[in-house]
């Protein structure tokens, strides 16, 4: 259908699906039945979807999870945010120039009754802490709703290609994300207690313990004896010109494009932030066909795993740590971006300023948590329970854990269960919490003789599949412990089964077999990226774990185990002082050089920091100057946060100005939240089932 679109994919099924025509500012266009607005858009290389009324910014999607309101288009005459409107036949889709009229009230509309629905758990939000949580009452046949505003359960789950860490009788470790979405949903379908609403948005909390949620175009009452909130993070922004630009967004939005909805979204990007998320996103569009120009880090160091790094760089990537953005370029959307070395004092020191020709900017900063709906609950009296992303930022794993932990909680608390949670069940969810530890060296096996794995993990990170595949039990980990580094058990005759390679999460393991070729020997490489430049007989670009180059190597045999088959396991000969140092493939041998010297000094002031109502830092620093220390205040003074998000991004970067001030932050008073938090038709409000009236 379009260039634009995912035909073939090393992880991904492409699913047959049912083409529909559409009209897009009168132009006849094609998509898919059933996906987002956006994403159709997008596949037809339309980035723009609109221009803001108080400038006339370009307009184009940025969170692609109903967070904010940048993605707002005219779909069949009503507003509605592209990224949450799914495709239908012959849609009429416009963009939004200046405010959008309102539609003529026709005739007086009446209210008609809006049922309430009563249950004894209500989960907001299908993620994997929710998944698990509903899985736990599910057990007991506990009366539960869960609600989710995707057309699938999963929520980052879905978006997720690469194995996960962990372990895998607790946490599924070495099962792909979007697997693991689909498993704990399999096992949701178990009990007939747990119901599921799906493109189900919960829009409020309110003070008669009551929480409203629109089900479909339908707006619903639910009134829960219990109330658990797994509505997972929204990614940080960060202040730079430029930093509202179509094209620059955050990892969730880039990852739901490239692995939700199969849209090649870029064909070259930049990613700000060395943390898990950011690598992983680097990851995951290298997998697209999408080339990454480099990852930009302002610590001294990433701050994800080591492996998400090593195999970055292993796959040509450069990583700039102690580096920052300067301004993205670009006129209707990015075609370049500059950035530039931090000094001591967090400041681009000047000469060191780097242009590159990019599409897009990806933004992975860091997560902040989903709370709304529990801190409002709470504050009306409601027993409320918090698990996942929404109570603590962590990995998915560790999602699972809580959510797992707060249905038993809960089920305690209806006196279902009567005795504690699992103490271990604690311990393992503060195991899955951990941050990773320092990276050590570690030296090379000394043999080499036989066959053998070579791990190229050099950092405690909580994960070991590899103990649990080795059919010998070979493999153990330092201290028995599931952060300990791995290591082989010399005393037990590895069998060669390669399933310790195939299994592992950073990829980090190899198999060097010295048994048919002492001099030679058969080097076994995991390979998850393009399948074309892996033939047998074709020549292969191996690097040690730091990405050095070793050499050239012709592939001599493909395998691919049968649980683990999109993990490729390319073998090569190699000669034996090289064979243990090989850790993986390079994929991009040629970097992105620079564009020409950058010379403009770019005014801090000029960054937006309110994207719905054009807000920029110098705006709000005047006003911190001015003595203004409430963020009431400010927001009647420059309409900061008064948009249709909510300050959902905007506050964490006021609240950062105010620091980079010199304020106490103690002396700022936080505003004051609605209880409503999405945006909802107001027909809705009064009983009405969708159609033009209810807007």
């Amino acid at each position: 259908m379009s260039e634009h679109r995912i035909e073939t994919h090393p992880i991904l099924e492409v699913p047959r699906r049912r083409t529909v025509n559409f009209t897009w500012n009168g132009q006849s266009l094609q998509g898919y039945s059933g996906e987002m607005i956006s994403s159709a858009l997008i596949a037809n290389n339309i980035h723009v979807f609109g221009h803001h009324h108080k400038d006339g910014s370009p307009q184009g999607i940025f969170c692609a999870n109903g967070q904010c309101s940048q993605c707002l288009v005219i779909a069949d005459g009503l507003p509605v945010k592209a990224c949450m409107t799914a495709l239908r036949e012959n849609m009429s889709v416009t963009s939004v120039e200046g405010l959008p009229e309102l539609p003529l009230i026709q005739k007086a509309v009446a209210a008609s009754h809006i049922p309430t629905v009563d249950t004894e758990v209500l989960i907001i939000g299908g993620g994997p802490a929710g998944l698990s949580a509903a899985v736990e009452l599910g057990k007991r046949g506990v009366s539960a709703l869960l609600v989710d505003d995707k057309d699938r359960l999963g929520g980052k789950l879905v978006l997720q290609t690469h194995k996960f860490f962990g372990s895998v009788a607790d946490s599924h470790a070495g099962t792909r994300g979007f697997e693991i979405g689909q498993i704990l949903e399999e096992e949701l379908k178990k009990y007939e207690s747990v119901k599921v609403w799906l493109n189900s948005t919960a829009v409020g909390v309110f003070s008669d313990q009551i929480v409203g949620v629109v089900k479909e175009h339908s707006y619903r009452l639910v009134r829960p004896k219990k109330l658990l909130v797994a509505t997972g993070a929204r990614e940080k922004m960060i202040t730079f010109p430029g930093n509202t630009l179509p094209g620059v967004y955050g990892a969730g939005a880039f990852q739901t494009l490239v692995n939700r909805d199969l849209v090649r979204s870029s064909r070259r990007v930049l990613i700000v932030g060395g943390g898990n998320v950011g690598l992983i996103a680097g990851y995951h569009a290298i997998q697209a066909g999408i080339e990454v120009v480099a990852l930009i880090e302002a610590l001294e160091q990433v701050g994800g795993y080591k492996v998400h790094a090593d195999k970055l760089k292993r796959m040509g990537v450069p990583i700039y740590t102690r580096h920052t953005v300067v301004e993205a370029h670009g006129k209707e959307r990015v075609e370049k971006v500059t950035i530039g070395q931090l000094n001591d004092k967090w400041k681009v020191v000047p000469g060191t300023e780097k242009t590159y020709a990019v599409d897009t900017v990806l933004i992975a900063v860091g997560l902040a948590e989903v709370n709304e709906f529990y801190l409002k609950a709470k504050q009306f009296g409601m027993d409320a329970y918090c698990a996942g992303d929404a109570q603590e930022i962590a990995e998915a794993s560790a999602a699972m854990f809580t959510g797992k932990v707060a249905g038993f909680e809960i089920a305690r608390a209806l006196g279902i269960e009567t005795g504690p949670v699992p103490k271990q069940w604690h311990i393992k969810a503060e195991i899955l919490k951990s941050r990773p530890g320092k990276p050590v060296d570690r030296p090379e096996p000394e043999a080499e003789q036989g066959v053998f794995p070579v791990f190229h993990c050099y950092q405690e990170v909580p994960c070991n599949p590899c103990t649990s595949v080795c059919p010998v039990g070979a493999v153990h980990t330092e201290n028995d412990t599931i952060t300990g580094l791995p290591y082989r058990d010399q005393g037990i005759e590895c069998t060669g089964c390669l399933n310790c390679v195939a299994v592992c999460p950073g990829l980090a393991i190899t198999l060097v077999d010295y048994r048919k070729n002492q001099d030679n020997p058969l080097v076994t490489i995991p390979y998850e990226i393009w399948r074309t430049t892996v033939e047998v007989g074709q020549q292969v670009t191996v690097t040690d774990a730091d990405a050095k180059v070793l050499g050239s190597f012709k592939v001599a045999k493909i395998r691919v185990k049968k649980k683990y088959p999109k993990t490729i396991l390319v073998q090569v000969e190699m000669p034996r002082q090289l064979a243990k140092k090989a850790a993986g493939i390079q994929v991009m041998e040629k970097q992105v050089d620079p564009l020409e010297t950058y010379n403009r000094q770019p005014v801090d002031d000029e960054a937006i920091v309110c994207r719905c109502e054009r807000v920029t830092a110098g705006q709000i620093r005047t006003a911190i100057r001015d003595g203004i220390r409430d963020l009431n205040q400010l927001k009647a003074l420059t309409r900061a946060g008064m948009g249709s998000c909510g300050s959902k991004t905007c506050r964490p970067m006021i609240w950062r100005i105010f620091q980079e001030e010199g304020i106490d932050l103690g002396q700022v008073t936080d505003r004051v939240d609605r209880p409503l938090f999405v945006e909802v038709p107001m027909g809705y409000f009064a009983g009405i089932n969708g159609g033009a009236e209810n807007e």
